[in-house]
């Protein structure tokens, strides 16, 4: 006679990422009515197939292995994890300068590796984890070059790949896709309104977006991958990246402050801003939510 079909929409989401999916795939169950599971994708495509199942049964497309926000209420979660399947790192030229790194390579790796830009930071966290965190990518207003974050690729929320990097008039790096021609135009828009420079003038970025990217401080260029820095795996699903060692290590050289949400109340119109920015930004890189809204939270 055959199996009968699960009618709750969990149980099909599980049983269809499972024969999705190349990498591993546990499923938590369910709290009052309420599925989570994990994933820990083995290739690239592991991702597209998560976000494309996520979109269609409204499960919220989390980055695993990081500090997060409860659950959203009511909503199904998926945590996806990058692991050694997905660690790799190599210099793009033999002594040069600029490393591609994979989402699931560790921090303490890099230091070992000689990017000592990463000496301080938990040696178990993930390149993929290290970006999302705000906490670690606190770089002040307009300072964004000093993380060494060169270059990004992004799964997007409408399941388009977006690479992203530096982009002006010496660096007009091609937007690629539909998705990037509409969303770039209005990040711009949006950087160049009164609230994103009332907040641009504060030395601590008050945001959680890091949508000074776009304002960055003279002589330095705007670098849309820095839009991904301390994004809590909000704005998409970083598949790469590229770090500049010799940027990160002459900014490693440099105290910086210890990070704060603390503000001054001649600046709470700044701070006021800054919440309405990342809702802004954060509609802008994911209309539907696919993707956690963190927020302020840290």
């Amino acid at each position: 006679m055959g199996r009968r079909p699960s009618q709750n929409p969990w149980d099909n989401f599980c049983q269809r990422i499972r024969r999705s999916v190349a990498g591993s795939f546990f499923d938590y169950g369910t709290d009052q009515g309420v599925g989570s599971g994990r994933l820990v994708p083995l290739e690239a495509s592991d991702a597209h197939h998560a976000r494309a199942l996520c979109a269609e049964y409204g499960v919220i497309m989390a980055l695993g292995g990081v500090p997060q926000v409860a659950t959203p209420l009511g909503q199904p979660v998926l945590w996806v994890e990058p692991g050694y399947e997905m660690a790799g790192f190599r210099r793009l030229t033999e002594g040069g300068s600029q490393w591609f790194v994979q989402p699931g390579c560790m921090l303490g790796e890099l230091d070992a590796a000689g990017l000592h830009q990463f000496a301080d930071a938990p040696a178990y966290l993930t390149v993929a984890a290290w970006l999302a965190d705000r906490t670690l990518c606190d770089w002040n207003s307009g300072e964004t070059f000093k993380s060494g974050l060169a270059h990004a690729s992004v799964l997007l929320a409408d399941g388009s790949s977006a690479k992203l990097g530096p982009f002006g008039e010496k660096n007009r790096q091609p937007l690629e896709t539909l998705t990037l021609q509409s969303l770039v135009p209005d990040l711009f828009q949006l950087a160049g309104k009164t609230e994103a420079q009332a907040c641009r003038r504060l030395a601590p970025w008050p945001a959680r977006y890091r949508l000074d990217a776009l304002l960055p401080c003279e002589g330095q260029t705007v670098n849309l991958a820095h839009l991904l820095l301390g994004h809590g795996g909000a704005l998409g699903w970083v598949e790469w990246v590229v770090l500049n060692e010799l940027t990160a290590a002459e900014s490693a050289l440099v105290e910086r402050p210890a990070f704060t949400t603390h503000h001054d109340s001649s600046e709470d119109e700044a701070w006021f801003f800054a919440a309405d920015l990342d809702s802004q930004v954060k509609a802008l890189f994911d209309p539907s939510g696919i993707y956690p809204y963190m927020g302020q939270d840290i």
